[in-house]
């Protein structure tokens, strides 16, 4: 704390006021939805690498749009494993990019895939397709959970899946002195979500991604090494 703070805590106190600095933010992230952006990003750029994402390096290059009083408090991250795809390398490169997410202090909460059988418009066939089942569910808690224990001033949410809107609306009614933000994934923006956040609503760009890649390799806190994939 400056000086100058110290000084605005004691008279505060001295008043029968308590000082807390404001500023703490907090980022949650849907995974799959910035997934689907990386990808899209990539393929934008001529195929450059941007999955190798240090989602805490990001999140953190765009601190100074939600106030000049903002630092970085934590990032969630919410994911599921494709165990359905039969890529086997698929889970194992998602759990690498994991562990190097962990490294950095990231908090991962992995949810599910679940079966669904779908019968097709034309052919009327049955087939099965898996959808991931408890993320936004499980964000929407976490955000709501983060502003009711005041563990953060500013929630941002890292998503541009309209799903989260009710969840938002509930946060300003009953939280109004909370700042809530979101940064839209590339290509992800909706006008709904913008609306609900007015200003702080922020694009991330493509260029964004290539910019806060992990190093290649990375050392993990117990001297393990996560090497980027090829195809990454």
């Amino acid at each position: 704390m400056s000086a100058r703070a110290r000084v605005v805590s004691l008279r505060l106190r001295s008043e029968g006021f308590f000082y807390m600095p404001m500023g703490r933010t907090t980022f949650l992230v849907d995974g799959f939805n910035l997934y689907h952006s990386v990808v899209k990003a990539s393929e934008d750029m001529g195929g450059k690498s941007t999955k190798w994402l240090n989602i805490r390096s990001l999140c953190e290059s765009y601190l100074y749009l939600f106030g000049r009083d903002s630092r970085y408090e934590e990032s969630y991250y919410y994911s599921a494993l494709a165990h359905h795809i039969k890529d086997p390398n698929t889970v194992s490169r998602h759990q690498m990019l994991i562990d190097c997410l962990k490294s950095t202090g990231v908090k991962v909460e992995i949810a599910r895939f679940k079966p669904k059988e779908i019968r097709c418009k034309n052919c009327h066939l049955l087939f099965t397709r898996h959808e991931e089942k408890e993320t936004d569910v499980a964000l929407s808690v976490k955000f709501i959970e983060l502003l009711w224990q005041n563990s953060c001033d500013t929630a941002v949410l890292v998503t541009g899946d309209t799903d989260i809107s009710p969840a938002i609306r509930f946060a300003q009614k009953y939280f109004p002195k909370k700042r809530i933000g979101i940064l839209f994934p590339y290509f992800r923006h909706t006008t709904e979500l913008q609306k609900l956040v007015g200003g702080l609503g922020f694009k991330i760009s493509k260029e964004q991604y290539v910019s806060h890649q992990f190093p290649n390799p990375v050392i993990l806190s117990d001297g393990s090494i996560r090497t980027k994939p090829n195809s990454w």
